[in-house]
């Protein structure tokens, strides 16, 4: 009813005419009196100019509802003058609407009232149908939200000007106030949430409450009007935290804050039946962060807790800038009550949010309260010299970069929506591609959102290259979900050629619009995304690599340069990538004549001291190498099997009882022979890559083996002729420099028991 008084007496104000010259128009004088009291020393006289060019301005339009248009802007100036704004602000609401429906220019705004005001009313002016058709709405959007990014204040009256626009949405047709609350309910609500604007989000939700579901809205406010017929519990509840508060020596001011209606809905959505506690919080305000622990040591010591309950807050501030202690205690009759714990300047910033952080751009101002409305330059339109301050939060900064790269309106409108429909965030820590380890700077995404999320929020187009993620020490497959607190690392593909590119199935999995936006367009360029699955089968081996004798359908699409073959600057590598493929193509029939006869080996040959002449075989479980402890095991055949002292086989044989011989190594002609396995993301070319490494090592390939790809991982095992043991170590250590692969080990193969 207040706000509806203050509105007729704006209105009355709005008719007398004019005032004096140097005196405050009575129409802005309950204006002045609310902005002198958050602000004692502001400069009123931007405010008495701004009144007259608007009043003159809108003078002779009318609103719907019959009032003078200029009760409009006042009201609108009210509203974020209760919220604290300062002068700058009040003055841009009082012309917000001037160069959108009446004949005042922008650059009239900028020649009497300065560069920031006229930012600010050219934020807030909407686009015209004219120009634009329907996409006028969803460009509207997108021209505010640009604008917000370099000054939040612009949001803060668009949000002001919604909600009197909708406390007086009562004299539009249905369809049109169906239409406005659904705008609001998808994207003005959450944007206020988003920017901490408690006081505004609450009774925008219950209008559009109203006008979507009024049925329920008529219900829940039935509920309400039933509980205040009987005495309130909270009273007493209160009255007894006063005290233990009082006798603790904390100084505090204990308030019962009733629930808004749609608040009320939901609790009684989630829990059916609600009781008399339910419908309101107790709130203390006291006046210093430690202050708020007291208290609720205090409480959880004279009351008994929900542990369930408890939220902090505090340490961990929401990405609004909310910040608060939640907790709900219950007394000796079972009467339970949730209580809210915060300093006097938390409450005032959950309230309200970015409008009480002021002005985004004042540096090192000693007093908040002071003007200014004049001539400070213009925000940075192009992001340059970017603030840190958290006026600009993650989420904003998200949505501003994907937003550049949605040019159909449709697209923009619709993963606006989706985007803000996501009301959680949480906080990882992304290291450098290829950084030796996972800290790294945060990086703030929507809660749900995946690896792939983060490689594009963190990387861009770059993330086109991404082949695998290693969260808190550990390998993920890139659709792994994130935790707030995470910290990751991403492993890409070499720079060099045209990136493989993202997997359709991601589509499936992303949460965050610039994801989405990226992987969409890479996927719609010309020959991508719409081959033929069988022909791409058909054209990559089972790790992802292209063949490189696979048929006509292999070749890259045309338009796109083919990536150049690392190993077509070393002719001479190329029988050892051959020499891979044949094993692939035969390894079956190459294993099995391996294992029919002994492997003789020359250089650093295993012998059986006191046994010259006895063939020797190396166990295929642990091929075992020059230099490693061995021991043998006489098999059938007079042949003596040799295995590495480590091997499973070696305590499972001499737990049976299984004869032992002593081997060692000595001087031969020939070389040795090596199994080793390599874990790698899949991607194209690392089997041309890995042996074209053992090729340079001066290894031969004997046999080869890939296993099938599971979450983007492959595993390659071969078997490698080194013509000198020495060499393993280096071996092992260019395998592990191909790109992609994150470990090589000695294979080591697991035998059943007996």
């Amino acid at each position: 009813m207040s706000a509806v008084r203050s509105l007729r007496k704006l209105s009355r104000a709005a008719l007398l005419g004019a005032t004096p010259r140097d005196s405050l128009p009575d129409a802005i004088e309950h204006v002045a009196k609310v902005h002198r009291a958050h602000h004692p020393r502001a400069d009123l006289r931007p405010l008495r100019r701004a009144y007259m060019l608007a009043e003159s301005s809108h003078r002779g339009q009318m609103r719907k509802s019959g009032e003078p248009y200029i009760t409009h802007p006042l009201a609108v100036t009210l509203l974020l003058a209760q919220l604290g704004a300062e002068t700058t602000t009040l003055t841009a609401s009082l012309l917000h609407d001037t160069v959108e429906d009446t004949a005042v220019t922008l650059e009239q705004v900028r020649r009497e009232f300065g560069d920031q005001v006229c930012y600010l009313v050219d934020g807030v002016t909407k686009l015209e149908k004219v120009d634009h058709g329907s996409a006028a709405e969803p460009e509207t959007f997108r021209k505010m939200l640009v604008a917000t990014g370099n000054d939040v204040r612009v949001m803060s009256i668009k949000l002001a000007d919604r909600l009197h626009n909708m406390r007086t949405l009562g004299v539009m047709r249905r369809e049109k106030q169906v239409r406005i609350a659904q705008v609001t309910r998808d994207v003005l609500i959450p944007l206020a949430e988003r920017l901490g604007v408690q006081a505004l989000k609450s009774e925008l939700e219950d209008l559009v409450f109203a006008v979507l579901h009024p049925e329920e809205h008529a219900q829940t406010r039935e509920l309400i009007r039933e509980r205040h017929t009987r005495p309130d519990p909270l009273t007493a509840f209160a009255s007894r935290v006063r005290r233990t508060l009082r006798e603790a020596g904390i100084t505090a001011q204990v308030l019962i804050r009733p629930r808004h209606t749609v608040s009320v809905h939901r609790l009684r959505l989630k829990r059916g039946q609600l009781g008399d506690c339910d419908f309101a919080r107790l709130l203390v305000l006291v006046d210093e962060d430690a202050d708020c622990y007291a208290v609720l040591g205090e409480l959880h010591t004279c009351f008994a807790p929900l542990v369930s309950e408890f939220k902090d807050f505090i340490a961990a501030p929401k990405f609004n800038l909310y910040q608060s202690l939640h907790t709900a205690i219950a007394d000796e009759n079972g009467e339970v009550a949730e209580v809210l714990v915060r300093t006097r300047r938390m409450h005032r910033v959950a309230e309200t949010g970015v409008i009480a952080l002021g002005d985004p751009h004042a540096a090192e101002v000693a007093d908040p309260a002071e003007p200014d409305g004049g001539g400070a330059a213009p925000p940075n339109a192009d992001g340059a010299g970017e603030r840190t301050d958290p006026t600009r939060p993650g989420w904003l900064s998200r949505l501003l970069e994907w937003q550049s790269h949605a040019s159909d309106p449709n697209t923009f409108w619709r993963e606006l929506r989706d985007e803000l429909a996501q009301d959680l965030e949480i906080t990882v820590y992304c290291a450098a591609p290829g950084g030796a380890g996972p800290a790294g700077g945060a990086l703030p995404l929507p809660a749900g959102a995946t690896c792939v999320d983060a490689a594009y929020a963190r990387l861009g187009e770059a993330a086109h290259r991404c082949i695998g993620a290693r969260v808190n020490g550990r390998l993920v497959a890139l659709t792994t979900v994130l935790r707030d607190g995470d910290a990751l690392q991403l492993f890409l593909e070499p720079g060099h050629g045209s990136p493989s590119g993202p997997s359709p199935e991601w589509l499936e999995h992303v949460r965050t619009p610039a994801a989405r936006l990226a992987i969409r367009e890479w996927l719609a360029a010309p020959g991508r995304g719409d081959a033929d699955p069988q022909e791409s089968a058909a054209a990559t081996d089972r790790d992802g690599a292209p063949r490189e004798h696979a048929p006509a359908a292999a070749e890259p699409p045309r338009g796109e340069p083919r990536p150049p073959h690392r190993g077509a600057r070393h002719p001479e590598h190329r029988p050892a990538r051959h020499t891979a493929q044949d094993a692939r193509q035969n390894g079956a029939h190459r294993t099995a004549a391996h294992r029919e006869q002994p492997v003789q080996y020359g250089e650093n040959i295993p012998v059986v001291p006191g046994h010259p002449g006895t063939p020797v075989r190396l166990a295929r479980c642990c091929t075992p190498v020059p230099t490693d402890a061995v021991t043998g095991f006489p098999v059938r055949g007079g042949a003596v099997t040799v295995h590495r002292e480590s091997c499973r086989s070696v305590a499972r044989m001499a737990s049976a009882g299984r004869l032992t011989l002593p081997v060692r190594w000595e001087q031969g002609d020939v070389g040795c022979r090596v199994t080793l396995r390599a874990e790698a993301f899949g991607r194209p070319h690392l089997l041309a890559d890995l042996t074209e490494a053992i090729a340079a090592e001066g290894a031969a390939v004997v046999s080869a083996d890939v296993e099938p790809p599971r979450e983007q991982r492959v595993r390659h095992t071969y078997t490698l002729q080194l013509p000198d043991a020495a060499g393993l170590p280096a071996l092992l250590r260019a395998m592990r420099q191909v790109p992609g692969v994150y470990d090589v080990t000695r294979s080591v193969r697991r035998t059943a028991p007996n």
